[in-house]
């Protein structure tokens, strides 16, 4: 049998969509707290997104190279799942794992086959690998851009390494990308918007619909 890839909706920033993203059969509900993005909640948000995704859908908060008081202040939500998405180092993924004692999820930029080689360092510290494409060097924000990479890339990797692909997908290529690389997980947030911000249901649906179709 199959294994089912596993889909993460991130940027979720109220119940309608959550409802929505649960109801398409999503497995990961992401909420996004970074100021420069367009889909950016506060705590206050999001805990109340996480109260209604409980014990319903896995929760992901998604964090840009946060400080200890912030790591703080997130572990009190009780997420199932941070996401590291800045320029967080192996030890500095460990060390949040240590204070929250949460599953940690580490974005990864990938450009060229150096970024291949470079992630490896990561794959004990974290618990899952998310593999994003790596932003222009004047970007402001490290992920959201609806960009994608040379997924060829990924056939250097070790078969037996698990991780999420992310960057640029959408409901028109994501069957295409898992029959390509098999990952253990796709995640998806500009890709299923009809604005910066804003979700798109019946994308989400197809997304979701077009994903398991694949597997």
């Amino acid at each position: 049998m199959t294994k089912q890839t596993i889909i993460k909706i991130c940027g979720i920033s109220d119940a309608r969509v959550l409802d929505a993203v649960i109801a398409a059969g999503a497995d990961m509900a992401g909420f996004v707290h970074f100021a420069r993005s367009p889909r950016h909640l506060s705590l206050g948000e999001i805990s109340e997104l996480i109260s209604l995704a409980r014990a319903r859908i896995q929760s992901v908060v998604l964090l840009v190279d946060p400080d200890d008081a912030l790591v703080g202040e997130v572990k009190k939500l009780a997420p199932d799942i941070i996401q590291l998405h800045g320029k967080e180092s192996p030890k500095r993924v460990e060390q949040i794992k240590a204070q929250t004692g949460l599953h940690v999820i580490k974005a990864v930029p990938v450009g060229d086959a150096n970024d291949i080689k470079a992630l490896k360092a990561y794959l004990g510290p974290a618990d899952l690998l998310l593999l994003d494409a790596k932003p222009p060097k004047d970007a402001l924000r490290p992920g959201g851009l609806g960009a994608t990479f040379d997924w060829n890339l990924l056939k250097a990797l070790d078969g037996d390494i698990d991780y999420m692909l992310s960057g640029g997908l959408s409901p028109d290529n994501v069957a295409m990308a898992i029959k390509l690389v098999d990952p253990y997980g796709v995640d998806v947030s500009s890709g299923v918007e009809q604005a910066p911000g804003e979700k798109d249901l019946g994308l989400i649906k197809a997304f979701i619909a077009n994903a398991r179709r694949s597997t």
